[in-house]
Order: C-alpha cells, then structure tokens, then sequence
C-alpha cells in the first residue's frame, strides 16, 4: 500500500514538495491540512470521537473531520472527499480562515500545519466510518468550550487549537 503523502507548504502557502504523511509528521515539516466543522440548526457542531485503533489520539473527541489536502486537489475538494469518507454524507463547504500551529503528540510525532478550517451544515445523523470514527455527538458550542477546559484531555491536542481559532471567529464574524 503506498503511504499517503502531505502538500508540504511556506508560510504563505506556496507548495513547496510532497512527503509521506507519517515523516512529515515525525520531522515536524509545515505541510497543508484542513479542519472541517459541521453544524446544524440549532448552531450545535458535529463532533467525532477517534476510532480506537487510531495511532494517535485514539478515543479522543474531535471536530467533525479534519485531514490532508491531495496534491491537485482543492481545500473544499479535500474537504468534501474526506467528510464523506469519515462520516458518511456530504454537504457544500464554505472556506473560513486558515492559520499555522504547532502540536506535539505524546507519541513524537508533531502536527505543524497550515490548517483550512471550513464550515459545513448539516441536520441528519451521518453514517460513520468505523475504521475512523469510534462515535459521533452534537455538541452546543459553549459547551464545547466549557468541557475543554474542564476536560482536556478527552480531545485532540489540535482540536484545542482550532476550535479556539474557529470560536474566535465565529465571535468577530457572527455566522
């Protein structure tokens, strides 16, 4: 099986080379990803618990999907492509922001990405992937908030991140 390779990227998101994905994470190179969260009417996000075989961060909570760009393919492409793989359904992506971070995992291994972060609505039940996705449930986002500072260690070190990011947006941008 050939390893999936990551879009290795500037600061200002030129492509700058391919490398496996799992290098790319061992040498902590700055490559694209993207973050996709799902909301529904009631403005409750999706959020996706790690399938436990996972090997890093299994079991943990995160946002609704999040991955790697394939070379030639768009962040909405992306985005699409890999909500559908993990969980089931599809629904149009909107861009919002993207941003750079750094996170170690207790592993070695360190995302450092220059993260797409896109939002998506949605009001059924998806149909998960369980080789990816352990469990799903909505979640109020306030009392997201509240449960990552309660709980952190229930979730994703990059979903911290990113959700603090997308709050943040969310606050100066009233969607």
């Amino acid at each position: 099986m050939v390893e999936e390779q990551v879009i290795l990227v500037n600061e200002h998101d030129e492509p700058i080379g391919l490398m496996n994905k799992l290098e790319a994470h061992e040498k902590a190179v700055l490559h694209r990803a993207f973050s996709v969260f799902v909301l529904n009417k009631q403005n409750e996000i999706m959020l996706q618990q790690r399938a436990h075989q996972k090997y890093h961060s299994p079991l943990l909570w995160t946002n609704t999907c999040c991955s790697h760009q394939r070379n030639g393919e768009t962040n909405v492409e992306a985005g699409t492509r890999r909500l559908f793989e993990e969980m089931g359904f599809t629904t149009e992506l909107k861009e919002l922001f993207h941003f750079i971070y750094k996170a170690p995992f207790d592993n070695g291994l360190t995302e450092h990405e220059l993260d797409h972060v896109m939002i998506g609505y949605y009001d059924d039940e998806p149909i998960i992937n369980k080789e990816e996705v352990e469990s799903w449930k909505w979640m109020c986002i306030e009392d997201v908030r509240t449960d990552m500072r309660l709980n952190p260690d229930l979730y994703t070190v990059w979903f911290k991140i990113i959700f603090d990011e997308f709050y943040h947006y969310l606050e100066d941008h009233k969607l």
